[in-house]
């Protein structure tokens, strides 16, 4: 959490070096407004578009595309990755607007900013329905576009919360991270208290195995995030909506907390401290990482900073004791939220506050073992001895483009050396089984990412090999 007062600045200040790409072509169902230049597109690109009839900004590079409505609230309404969307985008919505509707609740979809704590206690909660938070207008601005793309959409003045919402959306030309910096400005002339939240809603449906007019539930949709040893919450988890007993959910041996897509009502939050959150799509073999810097010693909202919410059918009790599901027709859409929470700001007049995050877009499988800085684990690696060489092997999602490269250490934990082992890029899963002859007698190995501009962007995962005498 960063505090600071006006005037506010673009957080980013780095300048990268140009990489000429080819764009990859827009969605099937965003159309440029205008005829294409004759010119080679720059690497990082904003343009308007349509998008299923929405007048749209579109932001894309030669791996993602992202879809902004500013109209909506400010919605990023949807991001594609090598082909494949990511977010729930309403089909009964598309195309509409309503404006604000006190009373009402407009889910279009996408991805969005909300203000912590909900509720209608009293002035220091949130309503959550149709406002000027959550259906104001939001101004857009390009503000680069080229070797990186980044675009600012701001909200209205909310005379309700006292608070306005400024985000800033960054992509840059060599690979598929998004960066996100997200604002909130006291508008009023006293101290307020809120939480900014990053509401994601992540298509769980399966188009495939559905009727022509109601898609079908995906079956092998997860999320995840690692629960903390020493939670606040019973079961490292709290059940904050929904049955405390729920299948779908739990805490794994390795610590991470999983909770598998069913359409059922559901929210749950977690004080993890982590920083990432994944949602895993086992059936198309795509995921999305989510990460966020926790503040240790600042308070968050009900101690959660990540919430899951599965859409679907409220299990309620009736008065004849009876247990019923809830025909609400919001129930019907077939989404999952994950929610990043930041810490509960106090903001004197004028004051803002700020919430930086980022996703990384890459492939999946059929596992799903934890997130490093270059990339997920989906297999972990396993090194063994064959004669005088390594036996190497494990899979993994990237999130840039480059090399691994193979960092070797013996039993004091001096490098002896490095060697190259395979290029990896984003849109493809990485698969090792491959032997290789190290320097020296290595005692463990650590497989780093070297990215396409010689950056290196951390290690994939760190093995122990075993003793000389046990070859």
């Amino acid at each position: 959490m960063i505090l600071n007062l006006p005037p506010m600045r673009s957080f980013w200040a780095i300048t990268f070096s140009s990489i000429v790409v080819s764009l990859a072509l827009a969605p099937a169902n965003a159309q440029p407004t205008s005829p294409e230049n004759s010119a080679p597109p720059p690497p990082c690109r904003v343009e308007a578009v349509k998008y299923q009839g929405w007048d749209a900004e579109q932001v894309s590079n030669r791996w993602v595309q992202l879809v902004v409505v500013p109209q909506n609230g400010g919605r990023l309404m949807q991001v594609t990755f090598g082909g494949h969307p990511y977010l729930f985008v309403n089909p009964k919505l598309a195309g509409k607007y309503f404006p604000p509707t006190p009373g009402r609740w407009f889910n279009y979809g996408g991805d969005k900013l909300w203000l912590l704590p909900e509720g209608n206690d009293d002035e220091q909660h949130w309503v959550g329905d149709s406002d000027l938070i959550d259906d104001g207008q939001f101004s857009f601005r390009k503000l680069s576009e080229g070797d990186h793309c980044e675009i600012e959409l701001i909200g209205p003045s909310d005379p309700q919360t006292g608070i306005q919402f400024q985000r800033t959306i960054r992509l840059d030309s060599d690979s598929p991270r998004i960066q996100f910096h997200a604002s909130m400005k006291n508008v009023t002339g006293h101290s307020l208290e809120w939480s900014m939240q990053s509401v994601s809603q992540y298509n769980t449906s399966n188009p495939a195995t559905g009727s022509n007019s109601e898609p079908a539930v995906n079956r092998d949709f997860w999320a995840f995030t690692p629960a903390k040893p020493t939670s606040s919450y019973l079961n490292r988890y709290h059940v904050r909506f929904g049955p405390a007993e729920n299948p779908s959910v739990s805490v794994r041996d390795d610590g991470l907390f999983a909770v598998h897509y069913i359409h059922m009502a559901a929210e749950l939050w977690l004080d993890s401290t982590a920083g990432w959150l994944t949602v895993f799509d086992r059936s198309d073999r795509y995921a999305m990482v989510e990460r966020f810097q926790y503040e240790e010693n600042e308070p968050y909202p009900g101690k959660a900073s990540v919430i899951f919410w599965t859409n679907g059918p409220q299990i309620r009790l009736n008065d004849d004791g009876t247990l019923s599901l809830t025909a609400d027709p919001d129930a019907s859409p077939i989404y999952m939220e994950a929610e990043l929470n930041s810490p509960l700001c106090r903001l004197r007049p004028e004051e803002t506050c700020s919430f930086d995050t980022e996703w990384y877009p890459t492939r999946a499988g059929d596992e799903f073992h934890g997130v490093t800085d270059a990339g997920i684990v989906l297999h972990p690696s396993q090194a063994i001895w064959a004669k005088d060489k390594v036996k190497l092997s494990g899979s993994f999602g990237v999130f840039f483009s480059g090399h691994l490269i193979a960092h070797f250490y013996d039993q004091h934990g001096s490098m002896l050396g490095t060697m190259p082992i395979v290029d990896v890029n984003p849109d493809e899963p990485v698969s090792l089984e491959t032997e290789i002859a190290p320097p020296g007698k290595p005692a463990r190995l650590s497989l780093h990412l070297i990215d396409q501009n010689g950056v290196d962007r951390g290690a994939l995962q760190e093995v122990q090999l075993p003793a000389e005498e046990n070859r």
